[in-house]
């Protein structure tokens, strides 16, 4: 049955007299943008994601690990969209997205249709990868009482809440302050204009796979898919590749990785530094290495004039990484929800 459900023909059949589902290709990107747009600003008050995230879902190099469908009403116009990503090996990250526009019945329908199709697309990419069972990892933002109905009629739970965190850059955050005893911090070892080598990158791979061991809905991911992944990112560059050393031993060690990216504006202009991953290994924990990575990033946004650092943290997170932040000077801009559900590959 959950390969009917990726036809849009068959979609089409649950919906409303006169819409249909249908397969979203690069002439749909602006409209899709505007509509995910509403529904952030509906959701929590502003938008949340660019233009050029959007059209690297659509038709980038991020549309790779990515599923889409779309639900036009009778005129034609985009009313909800879904999206399937197989982010790792048992995960598979699901956006839905439904105009606020709708009325409540006819968007609880829409929802239900892509939730369902999102099921099918799912187990599908579960099944490439010859799985027998996977994760479906969606989300909501807090605020958004109505989205959370919709994913919990769907049969997802909320398993999580996270905090969205922001700190302004200011003058004085010009000039790297010291690092931790023994601790040096470093960008990745490249030649101008290419990426870093294979060691420096496999080092990074390897101490954030170890660092987030113990962390909340880990999932290993291969070398080349977490490459691959964060590459496809817009706002994607080498140069905010931090790696964290311990250098009071016989060789220099690797045990912290910072990676961030460029937040743009509506006009592609870099304003602010996004971290994307912090991650230190559990036997090197509680000796400035995190601190002197955000010192890092953070310094690097002041030189660059940029007016921010954000970020994203697990409220319940084992490691104490709320409190660092908070300690550090950011604050919670907006709280987004995690909600799961778990499907069998048939």
């Amino acid at each position: 049955m959950t390969s009917l459900l990726l036809d849009p023909d068959l979609l089409s059949t649950a919906l409303p007299a006169g819409w249909h589902a249908a397969l979203p290709g690069p002439d749909d990107v602006a409209e899709l943008h505007a509509l995910r747009a509403r529904h952030e600003v509906a959701a929590r008050g502003a938008e949340s994601a660019g233009l050029d995230a959007t059209r690297a879902e659509l038709t980038g190099d991020a549309a790779a690990s990515r599923a889409h469908m779309v639900v036009r009403d009778a005129s034609g116009a985009a009313r909800g969209w879904a999206t399937a990503q197989d982010r790792a090996a048992g995960r598979v990250l699901v956006a839905v997205v439904v105009d606020p526009e709708l009325d409540d019945a006819t968007g609880d329908e829409v929802a239900a249709v892509l939730f369902a199709w999102a099921e099918g697309a799912g187990v599908a990419q579960a099944r490439a990868r010859g799985l027998t069972r996977t994760q479906l990892d969606s989300g909501a933002f807090e605020p958004d009482a109505r989205h959370q109905r919709r994913l919990a009629a769907a049969g997802y739970e909320h398993v999580r809440t996270w905090w969205q965190m922001r700190r302004p850059v200011v003058d004085s955050d010009h000039g790297l302050r010291p690092t931790g005893p023994g601790v040096v911090v470093r960008r990745l070892d490249r030649e101008e204009g290419a990426m870093p080598g294979t060691r420096d990158l496999a080092a990074a791979h390897d101490v954030l796979e170890q660092a987030f061991g113990d962390h909340f809905n880990y999932h290993e991911e291969t070398f080349d898919e977490f490459l691959a992944r964060l590459r496809s990112d817009p706002g994607h560059r080498w140069d905010h590749w931090w790696l964290a050393e311990l250098v009071d031993g016989d060789e220099p060690q690797a045990v912290g990785v910072l990676i961030a990216s460029a937040s743009t504006d509506a006009g592609g202009r870099a304003v602010g530094s996004y971290v994307e991953y912090l991650g230190v290994r559990r036997e090197a924990r509680g000796r400035g290495v995190a601190r002197s990575l955000l010192d890092a990033v953070v310094t690097d946004a002041a030189e660059r004039g940029r007016a921010y650092v954000g970020l994203e943290v697990d409220a319940d997170s084992p490691t104490g990484a709320a409190d660092l932040y908070l300690s550090s000077g950011y604050t919670t801009s907006y709280v987004t929800q995690s909600w799961h559900r778990y499907v069998d590959v048939r």
